[in-house]
């Protein structure tokens, strides 16, 4: 706990994680696809955004409530949905849930999460989302769906970037397997290092993927490559006609995440879903595709303000988070930077992370000159990119 209270930043948090994991997860959490440009560019883009404040305005009271996918919300910024937190830390799924839901935000589930999407339910009343995704097992969606029905889910959301793993070097280097596995010397010693995490993967070995395994043998009974599975379930073939199909047999808020152009937009609209999550999956699929933040007023030029948008990759700061919003988001959501929060100190880890991303929120609002988050818009931002268009 005390070097919890000594992380000042995301940065921070990060080298923690780094300390007590072993390379594998470690790397698992922190790497991207080939050469990593498009990982490096999602905070990077963040640069290319001056704010520009406005004085003499009465900043007493700072407001952060916010209403996404129709749910209340205490903060502008929420928890995505990332797989196999059993792998980062023994409190897993859980411990993220319970602390997004004493911020008072909501809480996205994998599909390939190591608890299941009932436990998710029973864990706290708060706002919740199960992402999912068109599997090649049909009925296996299908029931997805009734299960979020009968569990209460407020939102669902449709990952659409995932139709083959992106190249993630990182895990071949560091020998990364699910469930995890001695493979090389070098993974050898980092994991006989990492005292704490080896203690708690021997109290508690259970790597399962508990939302499939009752349907699929996930892992073929013994370790698999985490590219060889995502090979074997995704179906290449799924088109907007089967997202269509998805928002038939579901009657709440609907969010396709990985879109990022002004077309796919226009198409998400059409076959009723109601936000977008923009995301390149963290710069771990399309190498090379645009920062998440580059895509929003283009977005919202296309359909102005007929769908969400939710901003989803980068973020490592709350400033950042403040100029999703001036470009015209509704809401952020963070993934690496609550799992390194997670990873460091399990829920308490994961709490520090919300904490830090709030005060420098709230810090930024009221240098900014502005009281709640409706007030945010484009006239605090000072594009650099457009500025030298128009020279």
């Amino acid at each position: 706990m005390s070097k919890l209270s000594k992380c000042n930043n995301l940065y921070d948090i990060r080298r923690l994680a780094k300390y007590k994991l072993p390379a594998p997860m470690f790397h698992y959490i922190d790497g991207g696809s080939d050469d990593e440009w498009t990982l490096k560019r999602n905070t990077a883009a963040f640069d290319d955004y001056q704010l520009m404040p406005q004085y003499l305005k009465d900043v007493s009271s700072i407001d952060l409530s916010n209403r996404v996918l129709g749910c209340d919300m205490d903060l502008p910024f929420f928890l995505s949905p990332t797989g196999m937190s059993r792998l980062f830390n023994h409190e897993k799924e859980p411990a993220a849930c319970r602390a997004a839901h004493k911020f008072g935000t909501l809480y996205s589930l994998s599909t390939l999460a190591t608890t299941s999407l009932e436990d998710i339910a029973n864990t706290s009343e708060g706002s919740r989302m199960f992402q999912i995704y068109i599997l090649k097992d049909r009925e296996l969606t299908k029931e997805f769906v009734q299960r979020c029905k009968d569990s209460k889910y407020h939102a669902l959301c449709l990952t659409v970037d995932t139709m083959v793993a992106g190249n993630r070097e990182r895990d071949l280097v560091n020998g990364m397997t699910m469930p995890p596995k001695i493979t090389t010397v070098s993974n050898f010693f980092s994991y006989a290092s990492s005292v704490e995490w080896w203690f708690n993967m021997m109290l508690d070995p259970d790597f399962k993927l508990a939302n499939v395994a009752h349907r699929v043998d996930a892992l073929g009974g013994g370790s698999m490559g985490l590219i060889d599975y995502i090979n074997s379930q995704f179906d290449r073939s799924v088109t907007w006609e089967d997202a269509a199909w998805l928002a038939e047999q579901w009657d709440g808020p609907l969010v396709i995440k990985g879109i990022q152009s002004p077309q796919d937009a226009k198409r998400a609209l059409e076959i009723g879903a109601t936000a977008i999550m923009i995301s390149n999956h963290g710069g771990r699929q399309l190498e090379s595709s645009p920062a998440p933040v580059d895509c929003v007023a283009p977005m919202r030029d296309a359909i102005g303000d007929q769908l969400e948008l939710i901003v989803d990759g980068g973020i490592r700061r709350g400033n950042h988070i403040l100029k999703a919003l001036a470009q015209g988001a509704d809401a952020c959501s963070i993934g690496r930077g609550y799992l390194f929060g997670l990873a460091a100190g399990g829920q308490a880890g994961v709490e520090r992370s919300l904490t830090i991303l709030k005060t420098e929120l709230e810090r930024s609002m009221a240098l900014l000159g502005v009281k709640n988050i409706s007030e945010i818009n484009e006239s605090h931002i000072f594009d650099l990119k457009r500025l030298a268009t128009h020279r």
